[in-house]
């Protein structure tokens, strides 16, 4: 049996509906289980919802984006309920090694180390950044593309192929074990090719004002200084290094994730 983390969010329900198509008994967990439906409710935030009892292999969708100590505390729960319920083989759902530079790469390479640790065979699967939050990072102002994303480009990926992969991977979890697969694009897209292909000028403003309205936006504390490193490391060039691994797992070519980014404009 198969257990999936996150099912309501949009990576969580995509891995559900692939391993669905692959006919695979699963189960979906969620903080929003729909009634009548076979969901289990798990809460991170919750150790008495964390019964993995009859789970073979659990695909472990990270917690999403808080404070450090607060994912990471998640992150604990979790793995440490899969040792006690006997868990074989846990996937985590990580960040590309390329984004060691970002605001929120510390927890994922402190779960991958956790797990790894575990005793329990584990795959990690570094997923690139989205394509999706790639166009929400170039929203234009006044129909002018601002972000300070730079020329170098990011190897995005779409959701629908990363939740392919993780279908894959989670079906014969044995042929992955001891696996760290690095998930991005097999094209750096920049921001420049998505504002032409949207038909938007692109003039990217600095670094600095765009942390001014950042911080003036009603985000979350954390948030400004998490964003502000993904644009800085695209700027910079840091997220442009493409792989195979994604379209290796899939056995197809990867979607084109420039109408994807741009779609969200």
């Amino acid at each position: 049996m198969i257990l999936v983390t996150g099912a309501s969010g949009q990576l969580g329900s995509a891995i559900v509906e692939s391993l669905k198509v692959a006919g695979v008994p699963l189960i979906s967990g969620t903080r929003s289980p729909v009634v009548g439906s076979s969901d289990r409710y798990v809460d991170f935030d919750d150790p008495g919802t964390l019964d993995f009892t009859g789970v073979e292999t659990l695909v472990l969708v990270s917690a999403g984006y808080a404070e450090d100590d607060v994912v990471i505390a998640r992150h604990e729960r979790v793995v440490t309920a899969a040792q006690r319920d006997g868990v074989q083989h846990l996937i985590y759902t990580s960040l590309a090694t390329a984004g060691d530079h970002l605001g929120f790469a510390l927890a994922h390479r402190w779960t991958e180390r956790r797990i790894q640790e575990s005793g329990v065979q584990w795959t990690i699967l570094r997923n690139g950044i989205y394509a999706d939050l790639f166009g929400a990072l170039m929203a234009p102002d006044d129909g002018v593309i601002t972000s300070p994303l730079g020329k170098h480009g990011v190897a995005v990926v779409t959701r629908g192929d990363l939740a392919a992969a993780a279908a894959i991977v989670a079906s014969n979890p044995k042929e992955h074990a001891g696996r760290i697969y690095d998930l991005v694009g097999s094209h750096a897209v920049t921001a420049e090719e998505v504002a032409r292909y949207a038909g938007l000028p692109y003039k990217p403003e600095s670094l600095d004002v765009r942390r001014k309205t950042l911080n003036t936006s009603g985000l979350l504390p954390f948030q400004p200084s998490m964003l502000l490193s993904l644009y800085s490391s695209a700027a910079h060039g840091f997220l442009k290094g493409t792989g195979s691994d994604l379209e290796q797992l899939l056995g197809r070519p990867l979607t084109d994730t420039v109408p994807v980014a741009a779609g969200t404009l």
